[in-house]
């Protein structure tokens, strides 16, 4: 079973008259490339939270947002306006600099910013049950974008079959080209020997030679290594070992490798149209396979 790397969780929990929110996102990466951002009062259990969503997610692009609210008729603070004046400016600095637009919610833009209110200190203070909640919180927040990643993975694995059997088709159609190929080549010689006037030549020589021509063109390696490779793409699609995505890589690549080897051998027009299509088909596999866990 494969995992897609693309996937959101999201979790809320209310404590103490605050709402706990925690957010996950997860894009496709190479390596695991992990961004956190937490209220202040959280920030020593940050590094907890780096190890609890990054040991369950592996690999991909990651970042965690971890939000606390007061409840409506609850808060203990006031809008830190300052800070929120220094937030816009540096916002509108970094759109005219980088020609973006500007946000159209900016009350949800800006009161999203760290320390976009003054509290009381003792009130925000969390203690450690609160941050107990919390990491329960994010914990849930991962298992939901784990969920996410599960079903988007059961899209990706319908159509890698879909893409592995359309190339198998293919390839099942090659065996019916090869004999008239042999035939048109052996034509294409005689034909160009009987356009040269007076050439005389040994026939068993040229029998020889022209057996040793064909048998460089001969593609029989290349279909077999092929199947393979197409055999071991879908057994490791269903292995039920996670973080298959590189492995699939590879082996797309080796598919690949003897696709273009019997394009260059092929020499005959049918043949290269079906190379033509098993390379269309495999183009699709390798951008999807960037999205595998």
């Amino acid at each position: 079973m494969i995992l897609s790397m693309t996937g959101f969780g999201k979790a809320v929990r209310v404590y103490n008259n605050k709402k706990i929110t925690a957010e996950v996102k997860s894009l496709n990466s190479k390596q695991l490339d992990f961004g956190v951002r937490t209220p202040q009062n959280y920030r020593e259990i940050e590094m907890d939270l780096r190890n609890i969503v990054s040991q369950s997610l592996m690999r991909g692009k990651i970042d965690l947002f971890v939000y606390c609210e007061p409840i409506e008729g609850t808060a203990t603070g006031t809008i830190n306006i300052p800070m929120l004046q220094l937030y816009k400016a540096q916002i509108e600095e970094m759109a005219a600099e980088l020609n973006l637009p500007q946000p159209e919610d900016w009350y949800a833009t800006l009161l999203r910013m760290p320390d976009a209110l003054k509290t009381d200190a003792k009130a925000t203070e969390a203690d450690e049950e609160e941050l107990a909640v919390v990491k329960e919180v994010v914990k849930q927040a991962t298992e939901q974008l784990i969920a996410f990643r599960r079903q988007e993975g059961e899209r990706l694995l319908a159509f890698f079959e879909d893409k592995i059997a359309a190339i198998q088709a293919l390839l099942d159609e090659v065996p019916r080209f090869e004999e008239p190929r042999t035939q048109k080549i052996k034509a294409r010689i005689l034909d160009s020997l009987s356009k040269i006037k007076e050439v005389d030549y040994d026939k068993n020589r040229f029998e020889q030679e022209l057996i040793y021509y064909i048998e460089k063109l001969d593609i029989t390696e290349e279909k077999i290594r092929l199947q393979n490779h197409l055999k071991y793409f879908l057994e490791t699609m269903n292995s039920e070992k996670p973080g298959q995505g590189k492995k699939l890589g590879f082996i797309s690549q080796e598919i690949g490798r003897e696709v273009n080897t019997m394009g260059s051998k092929a020499n005959q027009a049918d043949l290269q149209n079906l190379v033509v299509h098993m390379k269309d088909h495999l183009e699709q596999i390798k951008e999807q396979v960037l999205n595998v866990l």
